[in-house]
């Protein structure tokens, strides 16, 4: 399948859509849905909902008797079957159906010239402006039947389960208006019985408030049943006797809205997005509870019956409907990204207050290299230290110059350490490491311009050597300072180096979310303005781990890839177990155009690029080769530290748990499935490369 087509990477194309309805004009409400299931062909989805009674009108009242209206909404479901022969989209919409003596307020499920099933609405509403009893019967209790329609007999039930033979996890399940709004709803025990894709065809009379119910309720269904939930509300057309309309529709993935239209249209509208089947495959496969809960409800659940269909979905580039965050451990709204960082900072210094108390209040020791994952372990301890009502002096700080210490990072770290208050000290670490490299025999000590792993480690596994001594002598503990990146790469120094602490407060951010952390902690007046100055100047800066003297900065980033690819992978890959094909579809989407979307508040422009599909395919394998096969037995020994993300930990006692001695082949096997192209660019990329530097301190092994 084509590479760039949605349905070779687990997507699903959905439309929910609404549009002026003819009252009691079935031929004529046949032609609307027609009209729009055509639109949505052309678009490449594959479900199309309607709204409520929407071949007959919904606010008919006792119209909804009268044989003429009826017959009329058989000749018009007969008319959208047939015109549905050639059309890809599953059409799900609302008419009137007589059965056993009855009139039933069904969704009819249509497709490519047949009828697959009938859904009755379960809970008929009879309060308020509502009087659907008088015309109409429930059909909670319809399982296991069939009802004569078009000349054939069909399924009908609410236990009816549509499946997609060739799109793997395309469920639908159908439920109308009222049935979201009760205690259980219909499509609750639906997705339990197996239904990704939840739909409901909605009269629903606008009053003040009620959009916003109906917002609730749909976020809510798709976030308790792991599900996508599609929305479709009547417009204009129906009667306003004593009521009006806005035709408000929305399409709401695990608790995640991807797409809603504006209410109160003039004309045809639909939301249309494309849902993630592999995400939510994934999110019940690692939800236990999810299942435990379908056993507990097993009597209900057991016996839904599932009809296939066959989509036929197209092999094309439909581009992607939905939005992909480049930074998906950073929102780029703006409110939410500000309530991430409250609460990101604040989980890191309750975390470290709480050890702190537990242990009998030592003193922290710290290493601050002036880069910024030093500098966010060290604006956490300070608070830490204020909310204790302990004095910042307890913050045994050092900077810790080695061969390529540059003297912009270590004026940084000084001026930080003396703004903040806390205990500053210096500690030289080349002459001891001139001393080892000696007694080790290595050329270093000769003179040679040698520098490889040795080299560094010596440097970086010192600085911690001394931290750890500090700390017995002076009595404290070690706060780590590597970030959830560093470990998912192995960019660190095992054992006593970068990798140990007895404490990390970092541990669980990202390192595209440290720079946003300390933009909030300046911009929310944590600090002084000439701490917030000393921030401001470490942001402006490039990641390098200064363990390489020479003109040519050392860049972490030329190593292990930018970070903004790797934490894109690295969420995917902990967060949702996808493939690295379809996270580099994702990432294409996301990166192919610096100017197109949003980015987070405050991101410099110089540091806005773009990646095309080749970059991130290297950038991919490098990640798959050292997250599986290199960088496991680091995490496997990791000391403690505050889960902060919804993304994940690596902690072995937490989200991840894996094999030391794994290997990437899987992985990279899935990454050769495909072939690797871009099409040809609109503008010049951008320079990935920031003007400035900074250090962390990480080692490389």
């Amino acid at each position: 399948m084509n590479y760039r087509s949605i349905y070779a990477h687990g997507f699903a194309r959905v439309a929910a859509c609404t549009g002026r309805t003819a009252i009691a004009d079935p031929p004529a409400n046949a032609e609307a849905v027609l009209r729009q299931a055509r639109e949505c062909a052309r678009e490449g989805a594959v479900l199309a909902i309607f709204p409520e009674l929407g071949l007959s009108g919904y606010s008919i009242e006792d119209l909804l008797l009268q044989d003429a209206v009826l017959d009329g909404v058989e000749d018009a479901l007969a008319q959208v079957v047939a015109g549905s022969a050639d059309l890809l989209p599953v059409i799900v919409l609302g008419a009137p159906l007589r059965h056993r003596g009855r009139v039933y307020n069904c969704a009819v499920v249509v497709h490519r010239g047949r009828i697959l099933g009938v859904a009755p609405k379960s809970y008929l509403p009879n309060y308020r402006e509502f009087y659907e009893r008088r015309q109409l019967t429930a059909g909670d209790e319809q399982r296991g039947g069939t009802i004569r329609v078009g000349g054939a007999d069909v399924p009908f039930g609410v236990d009816l389960l549509f499946a997609a033979e060739d799109i793997p996890d395309l469920v639908l399940h159908v439920e109308v208006c009222e049935d979201m709004w009760v205690p259980v709803p219909p499509s609750a025990e639906a997705a339990l019985a197996g239904a990704t894709v939840l739909a409901n065809l909605s009269g629903s009379p606008i009053t003040v408030g009620r959009a916003e119910d109906r917002r609730l309720l749909c976020r809510s269904a798709s976030s308790r049943c792991l599900a996508a939930y599609v929305y479709a509300a009547a417009g204009l057309g129906e009667s306003t006797t004593d009521l009006s309309w806005d035709g408000q529709t929305m399409i709401y993935e695990n608790g995640v809205l991807l797409a809603e239209t504006e209410r109160f249209p003039d004309g045809d509208r639909r939301s249309v997005a494309d849902v993630d089947l592999d995400l939510l495959r994934q999110e019940r496969q690692r939800m236990n509870s999810f299942d435990d809960n379908r056993r507990t409800h097993a009597a209900r659940t057991r016996d839904f019956r599932r009809i296939p269909f066959t989509v036929a979905a197209p092999d094309t580039d439909l581009g992607l409907r939905r939005t992909v965050e480049r930074f998906p451990f950073v929102p780029a709204d703006v409110e939410r990204l500000a309530l991430d960082c409250y609460e990101a900072y604040n989980i890191q210094v309750a975390g470290l207050q709480q050890r702190l108390a537990a242990i009998g209040n030592p003193k922290i020791v710290i290493g601050v290299s002036g880069g910024l994952d030093s500098t966010q372990a060290l604006i956490v301890a300070a608070r830490a230290m204020d909310r204790a009502g302990r004095p910042r002096s307890d913050i045994l700080a050092y900077t810790m110059p080695g061969f390529a210490t540059s003297s912009g990072t270590r004026d940084n770290a000084h001026a930080l350490m003396n703004a903040l208050g806390v205990s500053v000290h210096e500690l030289d670490i080349t002459p001891t490491a001139r001393l080892m490299l000696a007694e080790l025999g290595h050329p270093f000590a000769e003179g040679k311009p040698v520098y490889d792993v040795t080299f560094e480690n010596v440097q970086a596994g010192l600085r911690y050597d001394y931290l750890f001594r500090i700390a017995n002598h002076r009595g404290g503990i070690v706060l780590g300072t590597g970030d959830l990146s560093e470990l998912a790469l192995g960019w660190s120094t095992y054992g006593v180096g970068d990798h140990m602490s007895h404490y990390n407060v970092n541990g669980g951010v990202p390192k595209t979310l440290i720079q946003h952390l300390i933009r909030w902690v300046m911009g929310s007046g944590q600090f002084d303005d000439e701490v917030g100055k000393i921030l401001s100047a470490i942001l402006d800066q490039e990641i390098s781990p200064e363990l390489v003297p020479g003109d040519a900065l050392q860049s972490s980033e030329s190593k292990v890839g930018p970070y903004a690819l790797q934490d894109f992978t690295l969420f995917h890959v902990l967060r949702y177990g996808m493939r690295p094909s379809k996270i580099a579809f994702l990432a294409w989407h996301a990166w192919r155009d610096a100017d197109a979307g949003a980015w987070p508040p405050n991101f410099p422009e110089a540091k806005r690029v773009s990646y095309d599909l080749p970059q991130i395919r290297h950038w991919l394998e490098v990640f798959a080769k050292r997250f599986f096969g290199f960088a496991q037995f680091k995490r496997s020994a990791l000391p403690n530290g505050p889960k902060v993300s919804a993304g994940g930990s690596l902690s072995p006692r937490g989200d991840w748990r894996a094999p030391s001695d794994g290997n990437p082949n899987a992985w990279l096997r899935d990454l050769d499935r495909f072939t690797w192209t871009d099409p040809p660019r609109r503008r010049p990329a951008k320079s990935t490369q920031p003007r400035k530097h900074v250090r962390t301190a990480s080692g490389a092994s």
